[in-house]
């Protein structure tokens, strides 16, 4: 198949937009396709041979004239933008919701016929709030100590208070030898650390017997590498 245009898109989406009894021009005012129905009724559709982030822009900035506003793209005009639809399909969805904005496919077949299908209306976006996740987000941030992680991608993992806590039991370990883990509980203050102790989440510590762990060896090499986390933990109570 030839490489597609976004001219090649034009007609297939005035076809459909008429088919809906809509009357439809191209190139009104930088628009790629305006299409009135009645009076009042004003439709913008916005070309592009994949989806990109040109489209986007173009779609809200075409946002300042109607609310009817849709992007349009050819779902085989090129291999990056099918893989990018295909992969992210849910995704692509989410962000024109949140938009704002319609989205409508263009697909080319063999002998020459497309298809339109209309994904996505325009429509009023208003998230519903997640209160768990909410809830869960705030908890983290008031049990994390202080902020030891640097913002955007990190080469060591995320420092979470779970993390900062099972630090915390790891340095008391590392000073006192094998423990009950009633007394490693009271003398950090860590209310979690039995559970944090028996799951073992990084393999840090081990079971010498019934209820009394010890630091392995990949226990303290994470004393080392998280030296500086472990450096602004509050000590455990005397």
């Amino acid at each position: 198949m030839p490489s597609l245009q976004e001219t090649d898109l034009y007609q297939p989406v005035k076809a459909f937009l008429e088919g809906q009894g809509y009357r439809v021009k191209s190139e009104i005012s930088n628009c790629d396709v305006v299409a009135v129905r009645g009076e009042d009724e004003l439709v913008i559709v916005e070309l592009k041979t994949s989806f990109t982030l040109p489209l986007i822009l173009q779609g809200i900035r075409r946002q300042t004239v109607t609310d009817h506003v849709y992007l349009a793209f050819a779902t085989q005009a090129d291999r990056s933008g099918v893989s990018l639809w295909r992969r992210h399909y849910r995704d692509v969805l989410k962000l024109c919701r949140m938009l704002g904005l319609g989205l409508m496919t263009v697909r080319f077949a063999e002998l020459g016929s497309t298809d339109i299908e209309v994904h996505l209306d325009p429509a009023p976006y208003t998230p519903r709030k997640n209160k768990r996740r909410r809830d869960m987000l705030l908890r983290e941030f008031q049990r994390r100590v202080g902020d030891p992680n640097q913002g955007g991608a990190s080469r060591r993992p995320i420092v979470t208070a779970y993390r900062q806590d099972a630090l915390r039991c790891a340095a008391f370990l590392d000073r006192a030898g094998p423990t009950r883990a009633a007394t490693v509980k009271a003398r950090t203050g860590v209310s979690r650390a039995p559970q944090i102790l028996q799951k073992d989440h990084y393999g840090w510590f081990h079971r010498v017997e019934r209820g009394v762990y010890a630091l392995t060896p990949n226990g303290a090499r994470a004393l080392e590498s998280y030296a500086d986390v472990v450096a602004t933990l509050k000590p455990e109570p005397p």
